[in-house]
């Protein structure tokens, strides 16, 4: 079932249009990786989403549509009620998101009790639950802990948690392993397809890393300067580029040789 479409979506920044004419579908359970180099407008595609865009922008055209709701002509009162337990985001560095002289716990069940109550004993069990699920042996500690007491690959794992705790349908996901070395993305990735898997959560996954598109995207919306340059199902487009541009990207990817 579709529950994500964009259709001819115009974004701008102080009247400058950036983003132009974006059109996909994302269906439940459904991945789908947004490609292209730095400043070709992939997340600020996926900011449009969730209002992010700030005060100076603005989408100018077409219509995001999720579970028949047109998002961008929502008060905002009723697109915060959205976020979060609706529409989830993973940020590019978890750690700056969170506040240094608080807990992870605090924080996450601050979270969690703005879109509804919850009593601490409800969101610890929850909370030790999914963390449980996310491949960490102590999530108590993790709760005890301050985010800078966690490494880099920690902080984003618990970034996902803290996404996922209100079992959004749909994950947004801004350069999740960009910031890891090459181990730690590995597990970042296999732990986003855990949260498919388990919760058959819809991902929109935004990166320059062709590897990690190829590792999880069902659909791949290539980008370059704003506007799509190919969109498909992954194999086709990463196997057989229709566009020099993708085709370029594609050569671009190191490749391993044989000895």
């Amino acid at each position: 079932m579709e529950i994500l479409r964009y259709e001819h979506v115009d974004i701008s920044y102080n009247g400058r249009t950036v983003v132009k004419d974006i059109s996909f579908t994302l269906h439940e359970g459904e991945i789908l990786g947004v490609v292209g180099e730095s400043g070709s407008g992939k997340s600020t595609v996926i900011k449009a989403a969730m209002g992010l865009l700030g005060d100076s922008g603005l989408v100018t055209r077409g219509d995001i549509w999720y579970k028949g709701k047109n998002l961008p002509d929502l008060p905002a009162k009723e697109r915060r009620k959205l976020n979060g337990p609706e529409l989830g985001m993973i940020f590019q560095s978890a750690g700056s998101s969170f506040c240094p002289i608080r807990t992870v716990g605090a924080q996450l069940y601050e979270s969690m009790s703005e879109h509804g109550p919850v009593t601490k004993e409800e969101f610890h069990t929850k909370a030790l639950a999914l963390l449980q699920k996310l491949g960490f042996e102590n999530g108590q500690r993790i709760l005890d802990s301050y985010p800078f007491e966690l490494s880099g690959g920690m902080q984003q794992r618990v970034g996902i948690a803290a996404a996922m705790l209100l079992k959004p349908s749909v994950l947004l996901a801004d350069e999740p392993t960009s910031a890891l070395d090459v181990s730690v993305q590995k597990q970042t990735v296999e732990e986003m397809l855990l949260v498919r898997e388990t919760f058959g959560t819809a991902i929109v996954l935004v990166t320059h890393n062709i590897g990690v598109i190829g590792a999880m995207a069902d659909k791949v919306l290539v980008m370059l300067g704003g506007e799509t340059v190919e969109y498909g199902e992954t194999q086709q487009v990463l196997n057989a580029p229709k566009e020099a541009y993708t085709r370029t990207l594609m050569a671009a990817v190191p490749r391993l040789r044989s000895v």
